[in-house]
């Protein structure tokens, strides 16, 4: 009899202790709080401006960020530097263009979270059609269910088929040249 009473306490502790126990969960990504500015450089300047999410999804578990994705809809890409509307439409067709992002092609690309340690996160981003893995520190934070996280990352062109003015490509450009590096800063936040 007193084994069958320590058999009943051990399952009710280990009931109590389950119930403790926050399930993971989904938290969709809102969009208009969540931003992505960019930066890009060439020789002789920069260009900088904001491209928008169109969706995406964070899953927590507790108050710990374990995986998640976002979609960026590059038919939203601005320039923000460029002050001359004609100016700045033409060169948001070039970057729109084959030389670029191909759009109408590839109107998004994805980032997809495979691993979070601590504030290191990996994930897959996909940009025309190619997916490479990612590694950068981001600040993450999960209070009460809302997930916010902030990160900075630099990305290679050319590892997504992006050459236009690359000297990698392009041996003789010169002062034409336009960096491989991009930089994101990317800001989520959950609804």
């Amino acid at each position: 009899m007193k084994s069958v009473k320590v058999v009943i306490a051990t399952l009710a502790l280990g009931l109590i202790t389950f119930a403790g126990v926050a399930a993971p969960k989904v938290v969709n990504v809102n969009k208009s709080a969540s931003s992505i500015a960019w930066l890009a450089k060439k020789v002789t300047g920069e260009h900088n401006g904001t491209v928008g999410i169109s969706a995406g999804a964070l899953n927590v578990n507790g108050n710990k960020l374990i995986g998640g994705n976002f979609t960026i809809d590059l038919k939203t890409i601005k320039a923000l530097d460029i002050t001359d509307p004609g100016y700045n439409q033409k060169f948001i067709g070039h970057i729109t263009s084959g030389d670029f992002f191909e759009i109408e092609k590839f109107p998004t690309a994805s980032f997809v979270i495979t691993k979070v340690a601590g504030n290191q996160v990996t994930g897959n981003l996909t940009v025309k059609g190619i997916t490479k893995s990612i590694t950068f520190p981001a600040e993450i934070a999960v209070k009460g269910g809302k997930v916010t996280a902030k990160a900075n990352i630099t990305i290679d062109r050319t590892d997504f088929n992006i050459k236009y003015g690359s000297k990698k490509f392009f041996d003789s450009i010169g002062d034409k040249a336009i960096y491989d590096d991009f930089a994101l800063t990317v800001s989520l936040v959950s609804e």
